[in-house]
């Protein structure tokens, strides 16, 4: 073969694992991609510059797919929306995977006693109806931001929300109660503006009235928005909005860590619409395993005991091991809601067992050992292992009443178990030490 032709047959063989290699990572990501269906009950809060919209693309950029309806009439609150005949029909629709709540901008800083009045009977009643017409959906506060330099209209009958600071806190404390109470995520939008403001002055979140999100703000409010639904990092996303491209960095920086670095804290207060969960006892290497799991309508059950046996399909389960070893149980449940999967590490064997002998008179000699143990008082052929205290199998065979001495020359100086089976005449293990 000439050397042109073998080169070109490297460079054929080179293009095929390249577009392999290709077709890996594009079948990869389509895998990884995400579709959902969101509902936004807001007001101008959520209008302004189309929030669900930049989510949307945001979204787009990292090959996930987001489609939202949504209803923001000016100015609107809870109250309104829960009597509001448009949102009410969007709610009825169903098949909603989240529906976002967002309050009246200033109501939830309020005294706690109008807020419970005025706010949180209406939060939840919402968050009822969208349970109703979708079982399964979760419901995300949106946590908005306090205005620029406080609330002045209120600041006179309520010195709280005279700043900035002290307003901010308190929608954050209040949005925090409703998803608290209604077993809801966050979106914590006022805890990614706060760092930023904190951090920089050159990021502008508000427009003129020191109340609306800028288009910086709304950019960075999206941004939390696709962390929180779709449970991923978009600091990769190339779509920056009409944002400048070094802002838009810094922005998807801090909503890396304020929101997609502590994702268990904004869905903290979620109750699962299934969660796979079991405990299990142990009685000489016989494990009983008793589903916990929690969650309405649950369909299947799913053993998997790691140790290449079948799966187990009933709701409770019995094993026993064959070897010591520590394996992973997982047990999968599942119901309309979806499928979730809950693993233990289960150790099995002699680990942890002094000693079980249910062979009156058989027992290992000498003991500590040094070349060799002989095991005394056999009766009957067994097969045999030796484990270390972590359960790892050393050695195994067979011994009986003619061939009884087993060596141990190569083991080093510890604390080792020695386990003999015999269907007939029962089951062994010794614990020695060399």
């Amino acid at each position: 073969m000439s050397y042109e032709s073998e080169l070109h047959n490297t460079d054929s063989i080179n293009m095929k694992h390249f577009f392999y290699v290709t077709l890996c990572l594009v079948l990869s990501l389509n895998v990884q991609a995400k579709k959902l269906n969101v509902l936004f009950i807001g007001n101008s809060y959520t209008d302004v510059n189309n929030l669900p919209e930049i989510v949307k693309q945001i979204a787009a950029s990292m090959n996930d797919t987001l489609v939202y309806s949504k209803s923001t009439p000016g100015g609107y609150t809870f109250n309104q929306h829960s009597t509001n005949a448009a949102t009410l029909g969007l709610i009825a629709q169903g098949g909603w995977d989240y529906v976002v709540l967002q309050e009246q901008s200033q109501y939830p800083s309020f005294p706690i006693g109008q807020v419970q009045d005025e706010v949180f009977p209406f939060a939840k009643k919402l968050d009822s109806l969208v349970h109703i017409a979708s079982p399964c959906a979760k419901t995300v506060f949106y946590m908005t931001w306090g205005r620029k330099n406080g609330d002045p209209d209120n600041c006179p009958g309520w010195p709280p929300v005279c700043t900035y600071e002290g307003m901010d806190s308190l929608l954050q404390l209040r949005y925090t109660m409703m998803a608290q109470m209604n077993n809801a995520w966050l979106s914590p939008v006022a805890k990614v503006w706060r760092h930023l403001r904190e951090m920089t002055t050159s990021i502008e979140l508000y427009q003129a009235d020191n109340s609306h999100p800028s288009e910086a703000g709304s950019y960075a409010a999206a941004l939390s928005f696709y962390a929180v639904l779709f449970g991923k990092d978009a600091s990769m996303s190339n779509y920056n909005f009409n944002v400048n491209a070094n802002d838009a960095a810094v922005i998807r920086n801090v909503v890396k860590m304020i929101v997609y670095d502590s994702l268990a804290t904004w869905r903290q207060y979620n109750t699962a619409a299934l969660a796979a969960s079991y405990t299990y006892t142990n009685v000489n290497n016989t494990f009983t395993f008793t589903n916990n799991s929690m969650g309405s309508q649950i369909s299947s059950y799913k053993w998997n005991f790691g140790d290449g046996t079948p799966e187990v399909t009933t709701q409770n389960a019995t094993h026993t091991f064959m070897a010591a070893g520590t394996y992973q149980v997982c047990l999968s449940v599942k119901n309309p809601c979806g499928e979730d999967t809950h693993c233990k590490s289960v150790t099995s064997g002699t680990v942890g067992i002094d000693e079980l002998n249910n062979v009156k008179g058989i027992s290992v000699y000498p003991n500590p050992a040094k070349d060799f143990i002989q095991i005394k008082n056999l009766t009957a052929s067994y097969d045999y292992s030796i484990y270390n205290t972590i359960g790892q199998r050393l050695k195994s065979g067979r011994v009986g009443a003619g061939i009884n001495t087993i060596d141990v020359n190569e083991f080093s100086k510890g604390v080792y178990y020695l386990e003999m089976k015999n269907e007939k005449a029962g089951y062994v293990v010794l614990k020695w030490m060399k």
